[in-house]
């Protein structure tokens, strides 16, 4: 069984590594731009890291199977990036991993955990809704998102596929 912790620094490379892995399934579905992205760099892993804001599940010998990137979003515990080695999918892991983060932001006093992602890809958007994810419409988008979802517009994520999603932390 895996617990779960804020990632070591000597880690991140091996976090770079799970988000590489964990974009081949992409491929399998048309979607190369996004498989073939580059992982977060190093540097901006080692920022969050270091504010506690990269937390990894690990296995019975302390070794990472995934990971999220939480930052803070119009005063919401933001999942900026949510990857499991493919390795280890559908054996709950994400799913024990997103629990770990909604329980950080009660201990930071944060009401809910938010995040952008692709609408109709099933590990994506359908995957999050089954985590208690909803989707965010019109005026329930806050600022913050919208600026998120304008980014990736910029860098060639489709606007119609792509979905603001909110869920309570306790």
């Amino acid at each position: 069984m895996e617990s779960t912790r804020i990632a070591r620094a000597d880690e991140l490379t091996e976090v770079q590594r799970i988000e590489v892995a964990s974009g081949a399934p992409f491929r399998e579905i048309g979607m190369v731009d996004v498989a073939d992205m580059p992982p977060l760099p190093l540097d901006a892993l080692a920022t969050c890291q270091r504010a506690g804001g990269l937390r990894v599940a690990v296995d019975a010998e302390d070794r990472p199977l995934a990971f999220a990137v939480l930052d803070l979003v119009d005063g919401c515990a933001h999942v900026q990036q949510l990857s499991v080695d493919p390795t280890y999918a559908r054996r709950g892991i994400g799913r024990r991993l997103l629990d770990d983060v909604a329980g950080w932001a009660i201990g930071q006093g944060l009401p809910a955990l938010t995040l952008t992602t692709f609408r109709s890809v099933p590990w994506n958007g359908p995957y999050y809704a089954r985590c208690g994810f909803r989707e965010l419409t019109g005026a329930q988008v806050t600022p913050g998102l919208a600026e998120l979802l304008a980014a990736e517009a910029a860098i060639g994520l489709d606007p119609a596929e792509r979905v603001a999603m909110r869920r309570p932390a306790g």
